[in-house]
């Protein structure tokens, strides 16, 4: 692992930045490189996940449908659009992470996006919407409904790790 101290942060402008790189192993999905900063004077944070190596497109499809399924790794590339049908499409972007999580994670992830979009929100109608997003989310996580999760990578640097996890081209 490389690291680099008292760099210049873009939030606070203090020299108390710190930058890492590291390469890691991920089974099922090849070597990739975990890149992090963190800055002592301000709290900020952000990591990204770049593949080592080139892959081909795909698109992975999960149905989850019990709460075993929770547990199924997903690895995600920053390059990565994730896409949850009739709740949410997170696509990629400038701003987009990579990230290694499991359902559950996945999940509780979207439902904080949900709900951080619900505070704000003026529309009554709106609102009952998310809630019941998220009552829908909470059943999935108690393994009382099914939903499906698909993602698509054009880079190919993204998996679900499981055998019940459909993969094909994108």
């Amino acid at each position: 692992m490389s690291e680099i101290k008292g760099q210049k942060c873009t939030i606070c402008g203090k020299n108390e930045l710190t930058l890492r790189e590291e390469i890691v192993e991920v089974p099922h999905f090849g070597r990739v490189f975990i890149l992090s900063m963190e800055c002592v004077g301000c709290g900020y944070r952000k990591s990204d996940l770049e593949p080592a190596e080139k892959k081909e497109p795909c698109k992975f499809t999960l149905e989850v449908s019990s709460d075993d399924d929770l547990n199924i790794k997903i690895v995600k590339s920053g390059e990565a659009t994730v896409k949850i049908p009739h709740i949410i499409t997170m696509e990629s972007g400038p701003a987009s992470n990579g990230y290694i999580t499991n359902v559950e994670g996945l999940l509780e992830k979207v439902k904080k996006i949900i709900e951080s979009a619900a505070e704000n929100e003026e529309d009554s109608s709106t609102k009952k919407k998310s809630r019941n997003l998220i009552k829908k989310l909470n059943k999935v996580l108690v393994g009382r409904e099914k939903l499906k999760i698909i993602i698509e990578d054009s880079t190919g640097h993204s998996a679900i790790i499981s055998d019940k996890a459909q993969k094909s081209k994108l």
